[in-house]
């Protein structure tokens, strides 16, 4: 694969192992296309985004191996994936990516049970008698 340009992508608990090369536009998620695979315009439009910014869109194919976490999560580890592989590509293309905050990876996460009590931050009902 000559001219192809790969990153990884993090959200939640979800990893997506992004690869671009030149093409036509095709968009190849665990090999599904990507409109059967995220069938949420919300989601689409979200993984789409780096594209939109740059109006590159119909020029490079994107296959992803993701895993891990929901389909929320899962758009985001892709559109980050994809940003960082778009901003190989050029350094002008990773200027405007970093401008608008594509290249910086989402750091929230569930917070964790903290023992004692019923979930991270909820109290059990307080009784007087």
């Amino acid at each position: 694969m000559e001219n192809a340009y790969s990153a990884t992508g993090k959200r939640k608990n979800a990893i997506a192992r992004v690869i671009i090369k030149p093409g036509k536009g095709d968009r190849i998620i665990n090999g599904l296309p990507i409109a059967e695979y995220l069938k949420s315009d919300v989601l689409l439009e979200d993984v789409e985004q780096p594209f939109k910014l740059l109006q590159a869109g119909s020029s490079y194919d994107v296959v992803v191996k993701v895993a891990g976490g929901g389909l929320s999560g899962q758009s985001g580890a892709i559109r980050l994936g994809i940003s960082r592989s778009l901003g190989k590509i050029s350094e002008e293309y990773r200027k405007k990516l970093r401008k608008s905050g594509m290249l910086t990876r989402d750091s929230r996460a569930v917070e964790r049970k903290k023992y004692g009590k019923a979930g991270a931050r909820k109290r059990f009902q307080f009784s007087k008698r």
